[in-house]
């Protein structure tokens, strides 16, 4: 319980309520785990649960008619997500899916409804949270839309050794490939290339940017 408490309180969705008040929500909050590949949602459904990530990676993903997967975002650790239902939208065409073994909190519809209209602040902090996922989402669409696969995939890689790091952990071929709406072979070819001239070093399980500078340069052309 005081896991889950102090999980709730680092929240910046809730980080105006009272002591009391975050106590309140941890009652009525269950916390869960969950393997690699949990789809917690696919199209149409009509979850009545706000999801509230506390370790992990959640992939939201949409499928062509053909099969082809194009990853809309990635939830990181820290963040939520199904607020579509909660919010009285269907999920549509989309899906989530557990990219690692995850922690997360689970609020049900009815809890989470009750909040928003009590703490207003917590609803207007929810429409920043949904307003800054829209502008990546929109961001990575414009992506495909305009720039190569060279391009894509350096944005895509300094996106991801984020917080100082230079170092890309966890994630395949495949699921870059997915990021970036391309294919495996394509990114394989790409990333051979990268470190051939020198843009990144490749490991067993991880990616190492060497030149941060020329990463960019080819991200923006």
């Amino acid at each position: 319980m005081s896991s889950k408490i102090g999980y709730l309180s680092s929240q910046d969705i809730f980080r105006d309520l009272t002591q009391d008040e975050i106590d309140t929500i941890g009652r009525l909050t269950t916390m869960t785990t969950c393997t690699h590949g949990k789809v917690f949602y696919q199209p149409e459904d009509r979850s009545e649960v706000l999801f509230l990530l506390k370790k992990g990676r959640v992939q939201l993903y949409r499928l062509s008619p053909g099969g082809k997967k194009i990853v809309t975002g990635v939830i990181e650790a820290g963040s939520f997500f199904g607020e579509m239902a909660i919010l009285g939208q269907g999920m549509h065409r989309t899906f989530a899916e557990a990219v690692d073994d995850c922690v997360l909190c689970v609020m049900s519809r009815s809890d989470v409804e009750r909040y928003l209209l009590s703490h207003p602040k917590i609803a207007v902090r929810l429409a920043e949270a949904l307003g800054k996922r829209l502008i990546e989402t929109e961001s990575r669409l414009e992506d495909m839309a305009f720039k190569s696969v060279p391009a894509r995939l350096a944005s895509l890689l300094l996106r991801l050794a984020h917080n100082g790091s230079d170092v890309v952990e966890g994630h395949t071929h495949q699921d870059l490939a997915e990021a970036i709406g391309s294919y495996r072979e394509t990114v394989t070819q790409t990333l051979n290339e990268f470190k051939h001239d020198g843009l990144i070093e490749i490991e067993r399980k991880a990616i190492t940017l060497l030149d941060r500078e020329r990463l960019e340069r080819v991200a923006n052309p």
